[in-house]
């Protein structure tokens, strides 16, 4: 698998995360999503890093700056047919690494407090994650958890 900076101009890439924001509109009341779209994506303030295999998208992954030393995980996801395959540890392990090198000394995130992300805050805390209160415009929310680690 290989994991690298992608400037978000490819189709396949598109399509791989409008999948994702539908699917979060889905599962998350519309005031409680925080993905973000393509165009928000593009934006200086965000290092976005894709997964492929054997050609193939199979993950994503990015980080946006919150000021010189705290940055915030955004559109972590896996492809459905390869969830629970490693594909999302290679690429947050990848994250870290990049993170720390970036200069950054905190990475935070919000992720669903739904049954269904159960999954994703158990690979967050397995990488050192724990909680905390919101951060940055977060305001409190019950379909919302908050996660920080030290790099």
């Amino acid at each position: 698998m290989q994991i690298s900076v992608d400037d978000l101009s490819g189709p396949d890439i598109a399509e791989f995360l409008d999948e994702h924001v539908q699917q979060m509109r889905s599962l998350t009341p519309l005031e409680s999503k925080h993905a973000l779209d393509l165009d928000s994506l593009r934006k200086p303030d965000v290092t976005f890093w894709s997964a492929v295999d054997g050609g193939t998208l199979v993950g994503c992954g990015a980080i946006k700056r919150l000021d010189a030393e705290h940055a915030e995980l955004k559109s972590m996801r896996t492809r459905p047919t390869r969830q629970r395959s490693g594909v999302a540890s290679s690429l947050l392990a990848h994250i870290l690494r990049e993170a720390s090198g970036m200069g950054f000394t905190r990475l935070s995130l919000e992720t669903g407090s739904a049954e269904y992300f159960l999954p994703a805050r158990r690979l967050y805390e397995k990488f050192g994650f724990q909680p905390c209160e919101p951060f940055a415009d977060y305001r409190p929310d019950p379909n919302s958890t908050f996660m920080t680690r030290v790099l």
